[in-house]
């Protein structure tokens, strides 16, 4: 069983939990602030988040996250905006949670994720999901006991397009195409001679 780093708190599953204050933002329409907040609220319902209380804390929380960035930037798009949030939120959660922390984004959101579903964490630990300090012990264990072990990274290299060459028969065929294409009678008279040699094939074989 993997044993749990002495810098990760652990919680009682009954510690009562404190919601947010309400959500006010200063920028941005309700229809867009609307639309992120169900945005991020599937998305934590794809990873398997079906506690409406603890939901419904995270969504809040990711929400003033990007309310701060909207209102330094109001171009921006409410429902961008937490997206990056909730994506950075889980990264850095995982990174804590697995002790995975100099690994990239691509590394751990893999990691992270299968190791979630493997030890089945949103139903036996409903609350344990984006809390930021206090996990329980047997969630960090299951966790790290279930980290998905990737393979080496992959390399991208660059091919140079090369002539595929078939060979002196190819080129024989090619150029007796294009003598056909030039001579119209000539084309006409190997069609012939193949329609010819074909009946007498059929000849000989039912003789």
């Amino acid at each position: 069983m993997a044993a749990v780093s002495p810098g990760v708190n652990v919680m009682n599953e009954s510690q009562p939990m404190v919601l947010p204050g309400a959500f006010r933002p200063s920028t941005g329409t309700m229809e867009a602030w609307n639309s992120a907040y169900m945005r991020v609220e599937d998305y934590l319902r794809a990873h398997r988040i079906q506690n409406r209380l603890h939901s419904s804390r995270i969504v809040l929380a990711i929400l003033e996250r990007a309310a701060v960035r909207h209102k330094a930037d109001p171009s921006l798009d409410p429902t961008t905006l937490a997206a990056e949030e909730i994506e950075s939120a889980m990264d850095k959660w995982f990174a804590n949670v697995l002790d995975e922390r100099d690994q990239p984004h691509e590394r751990i959101a893999v990691d992270g994720r299968v190791a979630l579903f493997l030890c089945d964490g949103p139903q036996k630990w409903p609350y344990a999901f984006l809390e930021e300090h206090d996990y329980p012990v047997e969630f960090v264990e299951a966790m790290r006991a279930g980290a998905f072990a990737a393979g080496p990274d992959m390399a991208v290299s660059s091919m140079v397009p090369r002539p595929i060459d078939l060979g002196p028969i190819s080129e024989a065929a090619g150029e007796t195409l294009e003598r056909f294409e030039r001579q119209p009678v000539l084309r006409t008279l190997f069609l012939w001679l193949l329609f010819a040699a074909a009946l007498a094939g059929i000849f000989y074989a039912t003789r």
